[in-house]
């Protein structure tokens, strides 16, 4: 990735303004935060600084600029090893059945999915959020992991990995050089990653059916799934929508206000520099996390703040010392038109396809407008889990996607008021607090507690 579209995925991570600052000595009036005397985003301008993502030689370049910044700091081999890992291995560390899988959707992306093996077991499937992958469910360890949890209590585990993340970045005709490979946004996860995942797992176990549970962005590609493919919903026992994004009208997060006020000059600045990918996985982010946020190290606390600036702040949720695990794994890569599509559903206050402009949507579309989706389609039984203190998913919109679901058996609210958006998958508490009700929802499904709702 060039130095130049780093600059633009960081600021728009960061919501600071240091990349078009007037005076690049002087610091940004807001958001903006710096190591000592070194500025986040001159990290890739240090001497002898490579970014090639297949040399080894990088982690050694890193640490010894990082520990040369910050001195001597002391990690946990155990976290070192968690925070480099692959979800498989990560797995497989912690004495599980690990099994690795692919799914091709209809239009060619090769999609990993990642399983703890219970044969014979109901399935269920988990879709992770914006910038993440299926190492969200498992890094944080037994006894916490939702796909543990899950897996402790019977189930087929399955975790899928959407275009373009870290595990699945290989199609049948494109390579991610390719800008017609980063031409997607949540909308075909929805249309076509979901149904690929889907079939392929009960394809492969020989059953009807299975449980879905999505995390943010993981509940909004099920609702697009079953607008455009309202077959599929059939497909789906339950799903239950940890953190529901459709309608973001009311996010209070400020890089989805960035977004959306500048998403037109933000839109023909990416293309001019062609920057198609949005903050991809790669060795150089990984090592920097680990080192930065480290619990020992003066700067942890910047990192628990850029984490919060993006969902919500609950220091208490926060664990800090699995910090490095959780950078080591996210942001694990998006297209940065999907970046743009959220910034569009902010503006506009419609849960919509993706906006052209009025030209190319009367030729697409047919219309100047693009379509709404259609969440009357969405027969399945849904459980929407929601919290007071999320900055994406807030209550007033998580309210107006209850209003259009035709078929909710419950609206949950999380028993703790500062619980935010990412403490739905890496909160400590997560178990006590959330977990424990959404395996007692599966379990009354199976029973067929709201049949006759």
């Amino acid at each position: 990735m060039r130095i130049t579209e780093n600059c633009v995925a960081l600021l728009l991570l960061f919501s600071a303004n240091y990349c078009w600052a007037d005076d690049p000595q002087a610091p940004p009036a807001t958001w903006s935060f710096s190591l000592q005397n070194i500025n986040l985003f001159d990290i890739p301008k240090f001497p002898g600084m490579v970014f090639d993502e297949g040399s080894s030689k990088i982690q050694k370049q890193v640490h010894s600029s990082m520990k040369s910044l910050l001195g001597d700091v002391t990690i946990d081999p155990d976290i070192i090893e968690d925070s480099i890992l692959k979800t498989p291995d990560l797995i497989k560390k912690y004495g599980y059945p690990s099994e690795v899988h692919h799914a091709i959707t209809d239009d060619g992306y090769i999609l990993e999915l990642h399983r703890i093996a219970n044969h014979g077991a109901m399935p269920v499937l988990l879709t992770h959020g914006l910038l993440d992958s299926s190492a969200t469910w498992v890094m944080m360890g037994p006894n916490k992991g939702l796909a543990y949890l899950l897996y402790e209590k019977g189930y087929d585990v399955w975790m899928t990995n959407v275009r373009g993340n870290t595990y699945s970045r290989n199609h049948t005709k494109y390579t991610t050089k390719h800008a017609a490979f980063w031409d997607f946004t949540f909308h075909e996860m929805g249309k076509y990653d979901l149904p690929a995942t889907i079939n392929y797992i009960l394809d492969l176990t020989s059953e009807v059916q299975l449980h879905y549970i999505g995390h943010s962005q993981g509940t909004m590609t099920y609702f697009i799934m079953c607008s455009e493919r309202p077959d599929m919903c059939d497909k789906v026992l339950l799903m239950q929508a940890l953190a529901p994004v459709a309608y973001i009208k009311h996010a209070k997060s400020p890089v989805v206000e960035f977004m959306a006020f500048f998403q037109e000059p933000l839109a023909m600045l990416l293309k001019l520099i062609g920057a198609h990918e949005f903050l991809p996985s790669n060795e150089f982010i990984t090592l920097f996390n680990q080192i930065v946020c480290d619990e020992d190290s003066f700067t942890e606390e910047i990192c628990s703040n850029v984490m919060f600036l993006v969902a919500g702040f609950d220091k208490q949720q926060m664990n800090e010392t699995m910090l490095p695990v959780v950078l080591g794994h996210a942001p694990a890569g998006a297209a940065t038109k999907q970046m743009q599509h959220y910034g569009q559903l902010k503006h506009s206050g419609h849960f919509r396809q993706y906006d052209y402009g009025w030209i190319r949507n009367h030729w697409r579309y047919g219309s100047i407008n693009p379509p709404d989706y259609k969440l009357d389609n969405v027969r399945t039984k849904v459980a929407l889990h929601y919290s007071l203190n999320d900055w994406l998913a807030t209550p007033k919109d998580v309210e107006k996607l209850r209003q259009g679901l035709p078929n909710v058996v419950g609206k949950f609210l999380v028993n703790d008021p500062k619980f935010n958006h990412l403490d739905f998958v890496w909160g400590i508490d997560s178990r006590e607090l959330l977990y424990n009700k959404v395996l007692a929802l599966m379990e009354m499904t199976e029973r067929g507690d709201f049949d006759e709702m």
